[in-house]
């Protein structure tokens, strides 16, 4: 403990005098954390995510914190019935705990963690491009209305960002400065980034290919490549004691995982693709998709101009710029390029619908490269094209800012969560019940947290266990009164519960509280 104190005193001395030898930078900085802390912070309660997945996460891991339940697998995969390893639950857990059981607490460790980011972006980009390109990347990357969503909401995918920007950071470190102990933290943080969703597999290309560069750097200029082998041997045995859980669950359950992850690559039809072409017709409208995406507010006649921007600048850069790029501004878009690349490439690859938070593993990486395209024109003195730079970041700011998440109303999830709970419990006079949910992408698991906080007697209906089945079934309609229909609804948890009759029934913070009966 302290030797944490003391490094913990280390580095708060080394941001103090960071911040006093250059003040105007610190205020640029602390300005556009500012705003990020802000868009993910601000009625944080209001504007999160709580449905059954938020609510499932939260049940897992107050049962780890109460009663010790170890955890060795975490959230199975929306496709290809595979399960992520258990490091989200086990990072959530502290998160929780202290904020007294609430699940604000999560989120705001996941919003906490989006403003991390943004510095991440700002201090990397300083570092590859120049101040003046960060600041705008790290500007830009703050405001993104896709990012922010997805950075006030505890969710496994919602730590990716982070995580695999560090991975990209610590290979940095690796191959550019020789800093062997990086390799350490690229196992950390591709572990989590591993088990948050299951695409950041897309990083290991990348990852293999800029070790092996600097596997060869080191065998070439003689930097120590005996100490560079077993740094990375440790590094390894770190990556596979973190992915050790979800091993041995699987080994004890029949390798379930392995043979999913299995069928999911060799039954291609509808999966993946295993033909690399197969992707370069795809390109150009997943690009333009992922611009709109993350960098133009979703506004996709904004993206087909931004991303056609982006194009001609890079080309620009190559024709006419690349003999005044130094060493380092190379080293860094050549493993932009291939962070990016892969990306592309494996997303091409993808057969099925491609949602916004698969973007995760390379968040950063369009804004990385906006900074280091903009630091070039800031270079060339030009007073036309930094007149046109301005104008395209204004024009990015205003479609950003007009597509903020905090213009429209909060869903106040969390809230009807726990208000229809409260009043299943009041209705439920503290005898046992079961719990149901009829709606479209919803279902129990975010109502029965809080029932389970407060030690209600929801019972889970098992259709081999007839114990399991109360004398009164509780059933949220999320949906219009006029598709509700608790008595007859093939929700397995009112089919399980037999016949049915409807003994009463609430109007609870826009949702449909039936409590039914068995049928005599």
């Amino acid at each position: 403990m302290e030797k944490i104190a003391l490094k913990v005193k280390d580095l708060w001395l080394g941001v103090r005098n960071w911040i006093k030898a250059n003040p105007k930078e610190a205020a640029i900085l602390a300005l556009i954390l500012l705003v990020g802390a802000f868009l993910r912070l601000y009625k944080i309660s209001e504007y999160m995510t709580f449905l059954g997945d938020e609510g499932r996460d939260a049940i897992i891991v107050r049962r780890l914190l109460a009663f010790g339940d170890p955890i060795l697998i975490g959230p199975g995969t929306s496709i290809g019935d595979m399960y992520l390893g258990p490091l989200y639950y086990y990072m959530m857990a502290p998160a929780l705990f202290l904020a007294g059981y609430s699940p604000i607490g999560p989120s705001v460790q996941i919003a906490l963690l989006g403003v991390a980011s943004i510095a991440l972006v700002y201090f990397i980009g300083k570092e590859w491009f120049g101040i003046w390109g960060a600041a705008l990347g790290a500007f830009l990357y703050a405001i993104s209305p896709t990012i922010i969503i997805y950075s006030r909401s505890s969710w496994n995918p919602n730590i990716m960002p982070f995580f695999a920007l560090v991975c990209i950071y610590s290979l940095w470190r690796v191959w550019q400065a020789r800093q062997w102990r990086w390799l350490n933290v690229l196992a950390i943080s591709f572990a989590f980034a591993l088990q948050s969703h299951y695409l950041a597999l897309l990083l290991a290309p990348t990852l293999g290919l800029f070790w092996f560069l600097s596997l060869i750097r080191a065998k070439n200029k003689g930097l120590g490549i005996k100490e560079y082998i077993k740094t990375s041997s440790v590094a390894l045995v770190v990556f596979l004691a973190l992915m050790s859980p979800l091993v041995i669950f699987d080994a004890r359950h029949g390798f379930r995982n392995f043979s999913s992850m299995k069928k999911f690559f060799a039954e291609r039809q509808t999966t993946v693709s295993a033909r690399p072409w197969n992707a370069l017709p795809k390109l150009p409208e997943l690009s333009t998709k992922i611009t709109s995406r993350l960098v133009t507010g979703r506004n996709d006649a904004a993206a087909r101009t931004a991303a056609a921007a982006l194009l001609v600048l890079i080309g620009w850069l190559v024709v006419f710029r690349r003999k005044s790029l130094g060493q380092k501004e190379k080293a860094a878009y050549l493993l932009l390029a291939s962070w990016l690349g892969f990306a592309l490439l494996g997303l091409g690859l993808y057969k099925q619908e491609i949602y916004d938070h698969y973007y995760g593993f390379f968040f950063a990486a369009p804004f990385l490269l906006i900074a280091g395209l903009s630091q070039e024109i800031f270079k060339t003195k030009n007073r036309g094209l930094i007149i046109l730079l301005a104008i395209g970041a204004l024009l990015l700011a205003w479609v950003n800012i007009k597509d903020n998440p905090l213009r429209y109303p909060g869903n106040k999830q969390l809230q009807r969560s726990q208000t229809v709970a409260d009043k299943i419990q009041e209705e439920s006079k503290g005898e046992r019940f079961n719990l149901a949910v009829i709606a479209e992408r919803n279902y129990e698991d975010g109502y029965q947290y809080f029932l389970e906080k407060e030690e209600a007697p929801v019972v889970d209906i098992d259709a081999q266990k007839p114990e399991t089945i109360t004398d009164q079934l509780f059933v949220v309609c999320e949906l219009p009164r006029e598709k509700c229909d608790p008595t007859h609804s093939p929700k397995a948890e009112v089919a399980n519960f037999g016949w049915t009759k409807i003994e009463n029934e609430w109007e609870v913070s826009g949702v449909i509280l039936y409590k039914l009966i068995h049928s005599k």
